[in-house]
This record gives structure tokens, sequence and C-alpha cells, in this order.
């Protein structure tokens, strides 16, 4: 995190704004009193009265993180005017922590009545673990607000209170509409002249000028000021304070805040009236407002007040003293002595003159000895007489404090001082409150010393003495800090001594007086008698101070350090914690923000960011109280964006103040434009593709439900009042040059944002103005001809506001040398304007520089208006009385032709910059896009649907995803996905490929993408779209309406849009495609599916990326099928495609829940087929070379067959489908095109009895065609494959060290390292996951059979020599008989005489063995902690004794669970591994060629097994067991990072595996079948149990 940020969150910690008492989570919302009615009742009213035939109603989507806080992108909302309701939609990930019993609190009076800062209305969030969690909120008037989620945390009756987030909504402003600036493309005679009819005026069409009444003369004499603002194109004026002036006549120091500056009315005070000159001021603002056309802006002065304010005779206790801020006493005395010293220099023979640095040195040197005498360092430390005299007197009279601190006895002096300094027994410690007023209570000290110097036994003298020494040591570091402290304000001193009185460019104050002291006063005193309450400090500013801390508060030494530049005409206000701190203070201060409320239009907040920020909050609510459409705006000097957007967010300001000044060269301001005036991007997408239709459920619960358009939300930065000067800076003669005032003045018109001047700006005033010490009086210039840069600004004003009123909302801004290029576009019609200007940031030059010719690509541009500025003199006028601008004159420039060119890319048309173009010039030119479809936009958007319409799920797997290896597969190497130059090849051919980048775009308006840049550079991407599908029309038929459908828009974007903006409308057909693809493959899918969140439909979108046809996989060895593959990339084709245990694993997930019924049955028919040796395969090899290596895959079919017929309609009927043999019953091997393949038919139910009977009867092989030609890394007992069942257990053993037949089959292949042919986890014996399966399947055909639905009974065994039949419920009791007994390992080790365990060689305890029986020499693997436990758990929980299945889950989730899956390893044991990289080759056999790959590394797959284990049994006899959500909300919360891939990987999907702790790994899928279907599989279960619930 940022330093500045993380100083900002600190900082924000302190502040205290009143808040509600959050304990009482579940009460209703507090009803607010509804007369008279407010804008919050007329917005409800306007909901619940609406039909469905009214207006589409906006919704404003707003994605909080899981734990209900905003994300850092959205933690401030700016929303536009309500000058029709809307609304905000707060959306929730379903099962995230914040929706644990979660209630959404906001501010906003959302139940009606009037806005109260701590009145917080409150929505019950649903709790709903399947279906996305949404509130709406009406949103009605302007204002700042404040929200949150409140919801259960996990210590059971205590709440958590989510992190706020703030939305601010921009008031209304009404302005009154003018005429057209520009007629037929040149200066309209009336052009912006005022009408009598009202306009909802945009914050960005704000133009405003600063003006300072001062200078102005009497009220009287205003209209002619307001003819002139409003002739230039201005329609607000910001006034400097018009209040009554202190006696330093600055606006900003304010004597009176109840009262009008007397001189600005003909009769002064006597014309004051009883209201303080208000009616009278607000009688000349409505003339501005209604025949001028000007709003009014105010500041507001909060912070300080004139130091000669009468009030404060009376209320002393409004500002800081040292009566109520003890520890400014020193800062007085220093102050004092200052003064003190200044009066006498001359006596003192020192120099009262400044001429030199030596009188500096000389005079600071003296006064460093003077303030030596005032002995502050008594401030800072202990008395040592004082305390020696305390603590033996406490002794002498056994007055002892025992002390119960650390052990003290025989420390040295040093540590003792150490140990009291951190006990906080030292009373005072560095408040510097009085002399000597840091001590240690007597009894204290006494009991110290005694424990401490225990040798000195009760000698009081010799403890007094021992504590002295103690006393010494603790002073050091204080006597130190005075040194430095009284260094450093020395230093400011001089500093300041330095600049006001030496340097060039100081205020060269002259002679040293009494009334003009060394340096100004810190404090205001009031009157000589009580010094300590009448002298207050006055208000000022430190460099780099932090805006949240108040520096007038302890522990702020700024006053004693002259660290503030302080402004001596005013005091600083104490407003304390809040109202009760200072009620009189606050009472007043109200009054004066409501009353300027009541009268103007906006407040610009003055020294803001320097005032505290509780202050400004309430006052400004009391403000938007009696005006809720009051606009506020300020200029922050934090230094942090981050604490800038606090301050915007808390105080709802809607502008900050920005200054084109600040800029120190073209490029920089070319940055500052684009940051600020930029609006949206040309060509920006965000519009056009984020936004959706929907159905508005009437959100207070009453009225119609509503067609709205949902907007999502991303979060806002502060918007900008863009000044080309602000009143108190620099003019530009002196910044830069005169001329760039006109440049730089017609460039800040062209922002999308609102803007400012001053008048002095466009009159071409030399120098910045004094508003203490100026009096001359403005002169109105009008548009004549000494009026500047004024008649350009009557142009681009007018304009400015034009363009907002008119959507001219994206922009391009182009910077080139000293020239920049603006250019803005109304994005509907592409109607635009381009400003060309020539900055002129050097004087003198009157070369035109360089800059290329702009083309403009199928655009027509017309000249408007050129000009620059004449100033033959920069003499600064002399008159006494008048304020007057250079003599500069606007010169305008001759009609600019504008050629039309044509090159490859098309027509153009080209500006050319005339020879005469010196610096400070511009043009303007009007453009329009050619050749525009009116109807394109409508065109590309519509119509999907219809065309998707007939996919079926295979199809969508071609138009949304394949991978590289199937695209190449599928079209004979002729089509791979698409590469991007600057980017990279896409990771799929279809539209998932393109919007992984595009959401991105889309979001952001990223137009810099390398995407972008590609597509503006050519259409190659626009053919690759619809050609690989129409190249496989021929396979897939149904593909042909989408080819059309993308051809059809596509080639007409290509005909009729510019490069610019190709990528625009490229992005709107693909994410219009995508939604109607993506929506097709949704309505194909089960309910559960359908009615679920985002999540789920990722999640399930999962089983259309796996499922697809390419030619050399397939599930019929004669022709092409669709099949699953295992996972993308690497398992996208042939042999390596379709695997049989990672088919049966992922079956359930991506098949049976989402309803593809039909892919299930075809590949359970498809491997039942493929029946030998009692097993199916691993590898399928599209059935013709199929490898029987993997004692599981039979069991997970199995467990699928079990699934399919519950979930399946008629699901039972599958066990009679007749199922066509691959080879012969004898398991002879044959070729698969041989006549004895599939001759041979049985039933599935057959096909199911056969593969227990042959287990029942002992499995013994070896592989066909074993060797190298098979497997080249398996040593030859590798190939041997042998099954049995133990019958006194029911419990099958199966394998050999040299193969590993389960899901862990990592075979060595590394002969350097010694692991070749050595399989990693070769699992011999009986893993615990078949055990489980084979009890379900049990199970089930007990109960199948006992119904009469399944033809057998059990199975035929040799059982100590003879043969008989065993019932499928005896195989299951015997089963149930020993699990716990051959496979748990007691928590206690006394209890292992009940169990099957070796003592001597557990590793941990409360698990249950990976595997029961592993073969000789590895007996200890049985111990090893692995995730494949929750399998057999899920499957078969009958097995498992409760208690001890959830002590085992809850390790799990303490040791094993990974944020994306779950550790194939116990970190405690010696084998773990945690990185996988196949390619290591080195020495170390653990990891050699990846040998570690089920050692450690964190696999995706088996996260849902354990997540449905942990749900049943958690709610079986865990803490779900009253209240089920409990644990839900557990599991949900582990589903967090997951879900977060999904949502953000470019492979949409979740990964095979990663290393430790989710870390990338580069050898893994980066999608995988079967860790996705896992997950959909607990989710399911989810929905289930929700369901039930309903």
């Amino acid at each position: 995190m940022p330093k500045a940020a993380k100083k900002a969150k600190a900082a924000l910690s302190s502040v205290k704004i009143p808040k509600t008492n959050f304990s009482k989570s579940n009460s209703s919302s507090p009803k607010t009193p509804k007369t008279p009615r407010t804008p919050a009742d007329e917005g409800l009213d306007f909901f619940e009265s609406l039909s469905k035939g009214d207006q589409v109603i906006r919704v404003y989507e707003l994605r909080l993180d899981p734990d209900g806080g905003p994300n850092k992108d959205r933690s401030y909302v700016r929303l536009p005017p309500a000058y029709t309701p809307y609304v905000v939609r707060v959306t929730l990930d379903a099962g995230t922590p914040a929706s644990r019993n979660g209630v959404f609190k906001t501010n906003f009076p959302l139940d009606g009545g009037r806005f109260a800062r701590d009145r917080f209305a409150e929505r019950r969030l649903p709790t709903d673990f399947s279906s996305p969690i949404q509130i709406d909120l009406p949103i009605s008037h302007a204002g700042a607000f404040v929200y949150w989620v409140e919801y259960d945390s996990d210590a059971p009756g205590s709440r958590i209170k989510g992190r706020e987030g703030y939305f601010n909504i921009d008031p209304i402003l009404k302005a009154k509409a003018r005429a057209p600036i520009l007629a037929n493309g040149t200066l309209a005679r009336d052009g912006s002249s005022v009408k009598s009819e009202d306009v909802n005026l945009p914050l960005d069409g704000l133009s405003i000028l600063t003006l300072v009444s001062k200078w102005m003369g009497p009220i009287s004499s205003w209209r002619d000021y307001f003819a002139e603002t409003s002739a230039r194109g201005y329609n607000m004026i910001h006034w400097t304070p018009l209040q009554e002036r202190g006696e330093s006549d600055s606006p900003y120091s304010i004597r009176n805040q109840l009262v009008y500056e007397p001189s600005m009315f003909p009769g002064g005070k006597k014309d004051l009236g009883s209201d303080g000159g208000r009616a009278k001021v607000e009688g000349i603002l409505k003339v501005a407002k209604e025949e001028y056309g000007l709003l009014s802006l105010t500041d507001v002065v909060l912070n300080h007040t004139a130091n000669d304010s009468p009030w404060l005779l009376e209320h002393p206790e409004a500002g800081f003293s040292p009566a109520n801020t003890p520890h400014l006493r020193p800062a007085l005395e220093l102050d004092t002595a200052i003064l003190e010293f200044s009066a006498g220099l001359q006596k003192a023979g020192l120099p009262t003159t400044i001429s030199s640095e030596q009188d500096i040195t000389m005079l600071i040197e003296a006064f460093d000895a003077y303030l030596k005498e005032r002995t502050l360092w008594q401030y800072y430390v202990l008395d040592v007489t004082g305390e020696r005299k305390s603590v033996k007197d406490a002794l002498d009279r056994k007055d002892i404090a025992a002390w119960s601190g650390p052990d003290v006895a025989f420390k040295t002096v040093a540590e003792l001082a150490d140990i009291i300094r951190e006990s906080g027994h030292i009373q005072g410690y560095k408040r510097l409150e009085k002399r000597f007023g840091t001590k240690v209570a007597g009894p204290v000290a006494a009991g110290f010393v005694k424990a401490a110097f225990v040798n000195l036994g009760d000698d009081s003298e010799s403890l007094a003495d021992a504590w002295v020494r103690v006393v010494d040591v603790l002073n050091v570091p204080l006597y130190e800090e005075w040194n430095e402290d009284t260094r450093v304000a020395l230093e400011n001193i001089r500093n300041r001594l330095k600049y006001t009185r030496l340097d060039a460019h100081g205020p060269k104050l002259g002679p040293i007086t009494p009334q003009l002291p060394l340096v100004e006063p810190y404090f205001t005193r009031l009157k000589k008698s009580d010094p300590e309450t009448h002298s207050l400090a006055n208000n000022g500013w430190i460099w780099n101070a932090d805006p949240l801390s108040n520096f007038a508060l302890w522990p702020s030494k700024a006053y004693l350090r002259r660290e503030v530049i302080v402004w001596g005409d005013c005091v600083k206000l104490r407003y304390g914690d809040g109202p009760t701190s200072n009620p009189w203070l606050w009472e007043y201060m109200t009054k004066y923000v409501t009353s300027l409320a009541e009268t103007f239009d906006g407040f610009r907040i003055d020294n803001c960011h320097s005032t505290p920020l509780h202050v400004g909050v309430m006052l400004l609510d009391a403000a938007r109280a009696v005006n809720p459409d009051l606009y506020v705006c300020a200029e922050l000097f934090t230094g942090s964006e981050e604490m800038d957007t606090i301050f915007v967010s808390r105080l709802g300001i809607n502008s900050l103040i920005r200054e084109a000044g600040n800029a120190w060269d073209p490029k920089e301001f070319s940055r500052l434009l684009y940051r600020h005036g930029l609006g949206k991007p040309l060509g920006s997408m965000d519009g056009a593709c984020m936004t959706s239709k929907a159905e508005l459920p009437p959100p207070t619960g009453k009225g119609a439900t509503r067609d709205c358009i949902v907007i999502p939300h991303n979060g806002s930065v502060p918007h900008a009042l863009f000044y080309d000067l602000t009143h108190d800076n620099e003019s530009y003669l002196d910044k830069r040059s005169a001329e760039d005032a006109l440049s730089t003045g017609a460039l800040i018109t062209f922002s999308f944002s609102a803007i400012g001047s001053v008048k002095g700006f466009d009159d071409l005033y030399p120098k910045l103005l004094n508003l203490v010490g100026e009096k001359r009086k403005y002169e109105v210039t009008n548009l004549g001809e000494k009026s500047g840069i004024a008649k350009a600004k009557h142009l681009l004003n007018s304009l400015h506001t034009e363009m907002a009123l008119g959507g001219y909302e994206e922009g391009h801004v182009h910077q080139e040398n000293d020239y920049i290029v603006l250019h803005r576009v109304q994005p509907s019609t592409q109607k635009g304007y381009i400003l060309v200007a020539h900055t002129a940031f050097q004087k003198g030059s009157k070369d035109r520089g360089y800059i290329s010719p702009i083309k403009l690509r199928s655009t027509k541009a017309k000249f408007i208006y050129g000009a620059y500025i004449d100033i033959p003199s920069y003499e600064v006028d002399k008159d006494p009385n008048i304020l007057r601008g250079l003599p500069g004159k606007l010169v305008e420039m001759p009609q600019v032709v504008v050629p039309q060119g044509l090159d490859g890319e098309g027509p153009y048309a080209e500006i050319l910059v005339p020879d005469y173009f010196p610096p400070g010039s511009f043009m303007l030119f009007e453009t329009q896009l050619q050749g525009i479809d009116s109807q394109l936009d409508t065109f590309c958007s519509q119509g999907a649907e219809a065309a998707f319409a007939n996919l079926n799920l295979v199809d969508l797997n071609v138009v949304l995803h394949r991978a590289e290896g199937e695209e190449r597969d599928a079209t004979d190497g002729e089509i791979g996905t698409y590469s991007i130059p600057g980017h990279g090849n896409l990771v799929y051919c279809g539209l998932e490929g393109w919007m992984h980048p595009l959401r991105h775009i889309m979001r952001y308006n990223d137009l810099g993408h390398p995407l972008c840049a590609h597509l503006r550079e050519g259409t190659w991407s626009f053919d690759y779209v619809h050609t690989r599908l129409f190249k496989q029309v021929d396979v897939f038929p149904n593909l042909a309406e989408p080819a059309k459908w993308f051809k059809d828009r596509l080639d007409r974007v290509k005909e009729t849009v510019p490069p610019f903006l190709r990528p625009k409308y490229f992005a709107i057909v693909i994410s219009e495609a995508y939604k109607a693809a993506r929506r097709a493959a949704i309505e194909q899918s089960s309910n559960f599916v359908v009615s679920g969140h985002d999540f789920t439909h990722n999640l399930a979108l999962c089983s259309i990326q796996m499922h697809g046809q390419v030619k050399s996989a397939s599930l019929d060895p004669g022709k092409p099928t669709p099949s699953l593959a295992a996972g993308l990339p690497h398992f996208a084709a042939g042999w390596a495609r379709c695997w049989g245990r990672d088919v049966f694993i992922s079956l359930r997930g991506l098949f049976l829940t989402t309803g593809n019924f039909v892919g299930a049955k075809d590949h359970i028919l498809a491997f039942a087929s493929t029946l030998k040796h009692g097993l199916i395969p691993n590898l399928l090899d599209s059935l013709r070379s199929p490898r029987y290596n993997s004692r599981d895959s039979p069991w997970w079919m199995l467990q699928n067959i079990q699934d399919y017929s519950k979930s399946a309609p008629d699901g039972l009927s599958i066990l009679s489908e007749s199922v066509k043999r691959r080879f012969p019953k004898d398991d002879t091997w044959v070729a698969w095109n041989d006549p004895r393949a599939y001759a041979e038919s049985s039933t599935l139910a057959e096909i199911i009895q056969e593969i227990l009977q042959r287990h029942a009867e002992g499995i013994s092989f070896r592989e066909y065609n074993a060797g190298p030609n098979l497997d080249m890394q398996m040593k030859d007992e590798g190939f041997n494959i042998d099954i049995k069942v133990d019958w006194k257990t029911g419990i099958i053993f199966g394998g050999n060290r040299y193969n590993c037949g389960t899901w862990m089959d990592k075979m060595g292949e590394s002969e350097r390292a010694g692991n070749k042919g050595l399989p990693g986890t070769p699992r011999d014996g009986a893993p615990v996951e078949i055990t489980g399966l084979l009890k379900s399947t049990l199970r089930w055909l007990d109960e199948l059979s006992k119904a009469g639905k399944f033809p057998f009974k059990g199975v035929q065994a040799e059982i100590d020599g003879k043969k008989r039949l065993v019932t499928y419920k005896e195989w299951s009791d015997l089963l149930q008989a020993s699990f716990e007994k051959c496979y748990y390992v007691p928590t206690d080790a006394s209890e292992d005489s009940k169990y099957n365990v070796d003592s001597s060689i557990v590793n941990r305890r409360g698990i249950y063995k990976d595997v029961y029986g592993s073969g000789p020499g590895r007996e200890w693997s049985d111990y090893q902690f692995r995730p494949n436990f929750p399998i057999a758990m899920t499957v078969a929980p009958e097995l498992f004794d409760p208690k001890h299945a959830l002590g085992a889950l809850k390790l799990a989730d303490q040791v094993l669970r990974g944020p994306l899956g779950m550790k194939t390893l116990d970190p405690a044991d010696l084998q773990y591994r945690p990185y996988y990289d196949n390619a290591n080759d080195g020495t170390d056999m653990a990891v050699a060629k990846g040998w570690n790959y089920h050692n450690g590394p964190e696999w995706g797959w088996p996260l849902g097994y354990f997540l449905r284990a942990y749900l049943y049994f958690d709610t079986k006899v865990g803490a779900g067991k009253t209240d089920p959500t409990v644990t839900l909300h557990h599991l949900h919360r582990i589903l967090l990072k997951p879900r977060e891939h999904i949502q953000n990987d470019p492979w949409a999907g979740i990964p095979e595996l990663t290393n430790k702790d989710g870390e990338y790994c580069r050898d893994s899928c980066n999608t995988q079948a079967w860790s996705a279907s896992c997950l959909l599989d607990f989710l399911e279960e989810v929905h289930k149990l929700s369901t039930a619930a309903a």
C-alpha cells in the first residue's frame, strides 16, 4: 500500500463523525416524521405510482466485496442528479460472509422523510446460497450518503460492521437556457443570449467566473458586471466571501458571519437593515440569475474568523487559547518573547532594517540568547529538586504505593528510567502544559525506588538520591527535545524573516517595529487581562501537513516550533468533538452556513483540507437541509488522491478544483486535460456493451414491475472544476507568458468538466492581485478592444455548456511538441468540435512550431473560428483607481480551408496549421463523421438471440470455447487461436477468448489495449470470427446462422466505420453474441443452473467448455462424436483427451447437475462397452486402444450410473440399455474393426454385475502389449494387475509398488534422480475412496434388488474354500463393520488397541488412513494424511462415526485446504513437496520430473468432495446441527477464491492444480473438468437444501 494511502487510513481512524449504535442489528428502520413532504417521500410516490407502461428506469448496480464493503475502485461512487428517480442496486454474491444475517444500512432516507446523518434505514439481505443477492434502493435527491453491511461474526452473538462505502448524488442545478452560440457553423448574432425557460445544467456544463466584490463597487453597479460575465459565456459567479470584512480588509477574514460587508451598499451600514443586508444581496443575486442566467457560488469560511470579530470577546472559548488548550502555553510565551524582542531592538543596538544575511544571523543569535532567558525547558522536564522532596516526603510519612510493574530490583538506572517511562506513571509527560508539569507522584516514586534499590533499605535520604539519578536519566531526552524544538523554531523564524524582509519575491515588509515585529504573531491578544484566556491562536497552514490532524491540538507542536505559515488576521476556530464541546460556536456557524445555503446555489469550501472533517460534514448537512441541491466545490492540498477521495466522499464535495497553471510544460498540461477533462475516450464502449435490459420489481414492494436498464457502476474519481487560473495564483505573465492565456483558456473550455476562470485572466491582468491590499476597482470591458481574450471566451464558454447539454462526452487529447489538440464528440450523432491550440509556455517566441497534419478519418471538418493575441507591451498599467489588463488585441484568423484527402485507408479531412500561428493561438473546427449509419448500434446489438437460439450444447462449445489443440484437431490444422500483436494468443478461438480482454476494455474504456490497436490497424479479427464458423458448417450445420449474423454485422461495420471506431463496434458485436450464447447455454440447463448465481453459471459453462467434438478423440472408434476433455490445454485432443477416471469424477457435476443427461448417457454407455477384466479403461483412446491400468475407474463409473439413475428423467431405464461389447467377454484383445469387436452385447445391469462379480472372484492379468511400446517409463512388474477382496472385511485390495491404479498416478521418469519406473504414490492396498465407492454401490444395488429393479441379488464368491452367494447387503455389512476399525486413527493413543493401528508409525492422529494395507515396506503410507477420505464420506457417509468424521474434516480444513484446492499431502509429512515442476530433471528424487505431483501440490477437484462431506457431517453433529447456515457460510467463504479465479482467469475455469497456497503452476491444466465439476456438485447440494428449506 502506498505511504500516502496508509497515512490516510491511519489518520481516518481518529476522525470522529457522529454515528449510530451498531449493536442492535435486527431492529427495523427508524420511522422518520413525514411532514412536510420531502424529496425522499416524493421519490417513494414516484415508484409506487408507476405503471408498466411508464418510462424505463435506470438501475446503477453497485457490486460489493464478499465482506460487504466496497471494492477499492468503488469506495467512492458519484451518481447523476435525480431528474427522474432511479435505483441503486446493491449486489452481493450468495453465501459470502456479509450475507450471514446481513443487514444493509444507509443514511439515505429510503423510507422517506428528511435526511439525518445519524439516522439509518435498513434492508435485510436475503439469506440465499444459490441465487444472487440484491437490494434495490430508490434514489430521489442529492446529497452525500454512507452505507455498510452489518452481519454475524464467527463469535456467537457478535456482529461485524463492514467497511463503509459512500455515494454522492449530484445536485439538480437549474439555469436559464441560452440561445445557440453557432448558427450554420458561424457565430450567431444572438448567440448565448439568455432565454426565459430553465434547463437542468449538468455539472460538466458549469462555466464559473470568480469575482471579488470589493473591486466591483456598490451592488447598484453590479448589473454591468453581470452583463459582461453573461456575455462571456459564463453561467455561474464564484463570489469571494461577501460578509463583513475584518480590519485587514481581506474577504477571507470575516468579522461578522451574519452581516454582509457594509461597503457593498451605497449607504454603508445604515443600508444593512435588520437582516444584515441579506435581502438586498438575495435581490441582486436574483437579478443575476433571472436576467443574466448566472447562478451564484460563495466561499464558505469555516476554519477561522477575523481577529477583530467582536463576538470573540464574549466567546473566547471559540478559539484555541492556553486556557482551553494548555499545551499552547510555551508557544504563547515564545510568541510574546518575539514581540518584546522586536520592540527592544533599537535599545539593544540591533538592526531593525534587514539588508543582508548577516543582519538576519545577528538577530537570530540575539533572539536565541533572549529566548534562553525564558527557561522554556521547564515545560519539558521533571523538576529534580521537587522530585527529590516529593519522594522523600512520601517515604518519611510511609505513604508508599507498592510497585506492581515488572521486576526492577538491581536494574541499572538507564533500565529503570525506561521502565518508569513506559509504565504510564509520569504525569504530564510531553504535554508541555505548565512549567514542571511533568512529574511522578511521590508515593509511586517511593514504591518504585524501594523495589529497585532494595539494598538501601528504608534510608529515605539515600532512596531520594537514587530517585534523583533516575530523574536525571529521564530528563536527558526531554532536554534534547527542548533543544531540537528550539532549533526548529529558530530556523523557521529565520526563514520567515528572510522571506518577508529580504527575498526578492517576498513582500519586503520594511523595518521591524512593535507593529510589524520580527515575524507575524501567532496569537491574537483580545485584551491584556487574563492573557491565558484572551490570547487566541491564529490560523494558517503547514507544508505537507496531515489534513486529518488539527495542528492546534496536542500532540502537535506546530505553534511552538513555528511551523505554521500564519494568517495574522484570522483566529482559528475551536469546534471540539461536536456541538456539545462548544455549543455557542456550533449554533452560530450553523446559522451562518444555513443562511448562505438559502441565498446561494453553491459553496466553495475555503481551506477545506484544514477544516476538521466532522465540522465540514455536520455543517454541510445543515446547509443541505435547507438547500438539498446545493453545489459544493473545494480546493484540496492533501497531497494524496486517496485523501482527496476521503474528503470528497465524506463531505459530499461535488467538484474538486484543479488548475491548468500547475502544469509546467505542454506534456503535463495534456496529462491534466486527459485526467480531468477528457470525459470518455473516443469510441468508448461501456455504455453500449456493459448495460443490460431487465425487469425491475418495485423497489418499495408496491407498484408495478418496470422495464429498466442496468448500468454497472465502476466507482468514481472526484469530479473536476478545472480552472485556467484561480484568484489566488500568479498570472500567466509570471508563470509562462501572457499569450498562453488564450491557448490555455481555450483548452480548458474543451474539458468535459466544470470549468472556471477569473476576470483578471480574461482581461490579461499582468500580476496577481493582493486580496488584502488591493483597493482599485475592476474595469468593465465586456467584449470590447480592452477585454483581452473575452471575445474568444464568449464563443468557447458558450460552446462548453452546449456540449455538456448535448452529451459530447467523448474526447481525445493529442500533444505534439507545443501543440495540444482536443476533440469532443457526441457519440450518437458523431458530430464534434476540434480545438487546435499552440501553447506558449515560454515567453517571446512567435515561431509557428511544428505539428503533423491532423488527419480525421471519414470526417468532414469546417473552420469555425481562430485567433491569437497580440500584446505590444507588457508594461503594467499605473492607474491608481482602475484595474486594467495588458494592452492585448485579439486578432481573429482568416478562414482555414480543410482539404479532403483519400488514401489506402479511405477518405479523410486534413487540418493544416497556417504559416503564421504563433504561440498562444488556437483554431476551432466543427467535425462530422461521414457515412454514419444511424442504425448501426441497433443493428449490431439485435438479432443475436434468434441467431443463437438453435445451437445445441456441442455447437456452443465451438462458438464459445475451443482451445488451440481442439480447433487445430477439428479443422485439420487450418485454424488456431487468434494472435493479437503485443498481447499474444487468445486462449480460446470462441467468444470466451475474446471476452477476457474485452471485459477489461469495455469496463474501463481501455482503448489503448493492444487488441484495440490491432482492430484500428485492420479487420483481420472481423474475418476470423465468422470464417472459422463457416468453415465448420459441414460438421456443425447449426453454426451457419450465427456465422451469418456475425458476417452481416462485421461487414457492415467494415464498410461504414472509420478505424478509430472499430474497437467499439467489434466489442458490441462480440459482447452481444457472448450474452446470447451464454444465455442459450444457461437456458438449456437445469433449474439449479438457471436459477443460480454467477458462480454457478460460470462453473456450468465449464461443461460446455470441456464437452466438444474433435476428430482425434471420440466415444465411437468409427466416427467423431462429442467427448469430454479432462482439461485444457494439455488434454485437448487425441489419446490424452478422454480419461475414464476423469470422465466419471466429472460427469455428475458437469452433466447431471446441469441437465445434460444425453451427454452423460453417451459417456456411460461408451465406457461400459469397453468393460474388460472387470475394469474400464483409464485412457479411452477413442475405444481403439484403451488401456486397463486403473483400479478405481469402474467404481467411479458405477457411482455415476447410480447418480444418473437418480437424477435423469426415467433414469433407471438406463440399466436395461443394451451395450455392444468392444471386446469379447473372454477378455481377448481384438482391434476395434475386428469382426469379434462389438459382436456381443450386455445390458448395463449385466455390465454392473460383471464388475462386481469379477472383483469378487479376484482380477489378475498382465496389460495387453505390456512393455515400452505401451509405457516407456514403467517397470515390467508394473504391467501386472492384481485385485482381490478380503472376505473378512469386504475390502478390495490391489496394486503393487510398481503401478499406480488410482488418480494419484504419477510414474517416475527420471533416470538421473533414480525414480524412473517408480510411482510417486502407488497407493497399493485398499485406497479409502475405492472402499467408499464400493460401499455406495453395494447399498444402491441392495435397494434396487430388494425393490425388484435389479436382476441380481449378489455375487458368487469363494469364502473359506466354499463358493456361495454373497448378497449385496452382506458385502455391504462387512464393510460397515470393518471400516472404522481398519481406517480410523484415534486421537488418543490409548485407544489404538480398538483399531488396526501401528502406533509406531502414526504421523498424525484423528485422521482416516489414506490407504489400508499398503504393501510390504510401505506400511507407513497408510498413515499419510491426504484429501481422499472426504470422497468416501460423501458417497458412503454411513461408514463413518460422525464425530470422528467431523474431527478429521476440521483437521483437513486447517491442514490440507488451500485457496483453490486441497493439499495432496500433509505439510508435516516428510514427503511433502508443494511445488510441481515436470521439467525439473535434477538429482532430487522427490521432485525430479514432477515425482511429487501428488505429494503436496494443491489439486482442485478434492475440494468439492471436502465441502460436501463437511456440509453433511457438520450439519449432523457440528455447528450446523441447529442452524445449517452456520456451516454454509463457513463453506461459502472457502469458495471466495475459486469464485474470484473463474471470474478473472482467461481460461474461465478452475485449474487442475496449484503449487503451495494457490500459487500458479505452469505445468497444470489451466482449466480442468473435474475441478469445476466437483464444485458444482457441492453447489447443487446447497441448492437442494435451500429448496427444501423454502
